[in-house]
Parts: C-alpha cells; sequence; structure tokens
C-alpha cells in the first residue's frame, strides 16, 4: 500500500527548499563583512600592479 502524501504540504516543502538554496547562494555572494571586502580590494590592487610592473613596452 501506497504512503498517503498531502500535496499541498509537499509544494510548500519544494518551495522551502528552492528558496533556501537562493538564500545559501545570496549569502555566499553578498555575505562579506566591510573588512573582507577591503583585503578582497587591496589585493587585487596589489595583483593588478603586479601584473602592470611586469608588462613590456614597444
Amino acid at each position: 500500500m501506497a504512503e498517503i502524501v498531502n500535496l499541498r504540504m509537499a509544494r510548500k516543502a519544494a518551495a522551502r527548499g528552492k528558496a533556501e538554496a537562493a538564500a545559501s547562494q545570496n549569502r555566499a555572494k553578498f555575505g562579506r563583512s566591510k573588512a573582507e571586502k577591503a583585503g578582497a580590494a587591496l589585493d587585487n590592487a596589489r595583483a593588478e600592479r603586479r601584473l602592470d610592473s611586469a608588462k613590456r613596452e614597444d
């Protein structure tokens, strides 16, 4: 005998799962502190300077 499933509850559970996945992606994308953002910007600037100093002039 099959298990009885409430479709309304199943749909809501699926929607909660999708919302949690989207929230997790947004936390990874936007959830950095001001100090982390500043550190990343400093690292990027340092890498750009290093790259520019290694360029050849014609």
